[in-house]
């Protein structure tokens, strides 16, 4: 792991500005072209008409923007939230039970766990008690999966994933601070040039909250509310924060829980399931592709809360020229920008001879994103690990 990281005392310049900004607007491009998908699909299943969905994506856009933008301001770190993914793909069957507005008091209740979870401050001492070794070994873990997505494109779209690649590569060796910029505007310059995206139908159109009054019932607190807050806290929040720690951001966990569970709660009757500290989009922005000087960083975390928020605004218009960039444009770039964190990752993971097999262990059983009662990889990884650190450690602290 880094060391910690101070505030930023040197001044911001223009050119301070160009990498962190784009860092953070793929991390939302990313965020859109890869999950929002699910969000829709929950809609669908839950029969929410035009107006309700629309309602969803503006709440959950815009409460993602202020807080991580909130965030990133106030701990001078780039906080990135997002809405909880594992949530939504959970919410894609669970919402077929409830009603609609059960399901928005449901969302209210896991909300107001996240709350007094940060305000005692429980978290924040569960995250300081796992090793960085195992921290990056579940990072690394974790991202694998994108790394190779960034290659495996090319058997379904070689031209494009050899033109990302290619001016990656030669961007890296003649002028590496501008790889990642250079491969978003060729990337975009090679779609326009074969049409496969274009912007000419785009309306910007405010999208307009819709309120719904919650209901609580006990049905919805169990099958909705209960599952909602352990799949967000394990497939998100602590995978999220072990992004900052590795990259460095000593950050405590109890505001960023705090002031998520609180938006999540003031934007859930306008159909935001919940939002949290963002883990995968997250390591864009926290790494060094996104600024040389990682106490220059956070620049990023308000670019993405910008963005999300301008996004949220205009409503299913963006998101729609989001979800429109092909697949595998949005692999590619994905795996391209995060090469620097998994490479870091597993440094950090196997630096220390006596930790090396539990990093490992947790590496591959991150890797594997074993999922079990309902509960996504990243928590069984993460939990394989300490078990593997526990006993091998112990067996090494043993005399003789």
């Amino acid at each position: 792991m880094s060391a910690p990281i101070s505030a930023p005392t040197a001044k911001i310049g223009a050119r301070d500005l160009l990498h962190p900004v784009t860092a953070g607007l793929i991390s939302v491009i990313v965020n859109y072209g890869g999950t929002f998908i699910l969000v829709f699909q929950a809609a669908r299943m839950a029969g929410l008409d035009l107006a309700q969905t629309a309602s969803w994506v503006w709440s959950v856009s815009v409460g993602v923007g202020l807080t991580g933008l909130f965030l990133s301001w106030r701990c001078r770190a780039p906080v990135i939230t997002a809405w909880s993914t594992p949530g939504a793909a959970f919410l894609v069957t669970a919402l077929a039970s409830v009603s609609y507005p059960e399901a928005i008091g449901a969302y209210m209740l896991s909300a107001l766990g996240f709350v007094i979870l940060g305000v005692s401050g429980c978290f924040d001492r569960l995250i300081r008690l796992i090793p960085p070794a195992i921290a990056a070994a579940l990072l690394a873990g974790i991202l694998l999966q994108f790394g190779i997505d960034a290659f495996g494109g090319a058997s379904v779209d070689p031209a494009l994933v050899g033109v990302l690649v290619g001016s990656y590569l030669i961007l890296r060796r003649f002028t590496a601070r501008y790889a990642i910029v250079g491969i978003l505007a060729i990337g975009l310059a090679w779609l326009l040039l074969r049409g496969e995206v274009g912007f000419s139908g785009l309306q910007f159109e405010p999208a307009m909250p819709l309120f719904t009054a919650p209901v609580f019932t006990l049905n919805a607190a169990l099958s909705v509310a209960l599952p909602l807050f352990l799949i967000t806290l394990t497939g998100q929040y602590m995978p999220g924060m072990l992004v900052l720690r590795n990259d460095g951001y000593t950050t405590s966990a109890n505001p960023i829980v705090t002031v998520t569970g609180l938006g999540s709660l003031v934007m859930a009757p306008f159909g935001s399931h919940a939002f949290n500290v963002a883990a995968i989009t997250a390591a864009i922005v926290t790494g060094p592709e996104a600024h040389e000087d990682p106490s220059k960083r956070w620049i990023g975390g308000i670019a993405a809360g910008l963005f999300y928020t301008l996004t949220g605004v205009f409503g299913l218009a963006l998101v729609g020229v989001f979800m429109a960039l092909p697949a595998g444009f949005i692999s590619t770039l994905a795996g391209l920008a995060l090469l620097g964190t998994i490479g870091s990752s597993l440094a950090t993971a196997m630096a220390e001879p006596r930790l090396r097999e539990a990093a490992l262990i947790t590496f591959l059983a991150s890797a594997a994103n074993i999922r079990m009662l309902g509960i996504g990889g990243s928590f069984w990884g993460l939990v394989i690990g300490l078990i593997a650190w526990a006993v091998l450690t112990r067996r090494d602290r043993k005399p003789g």
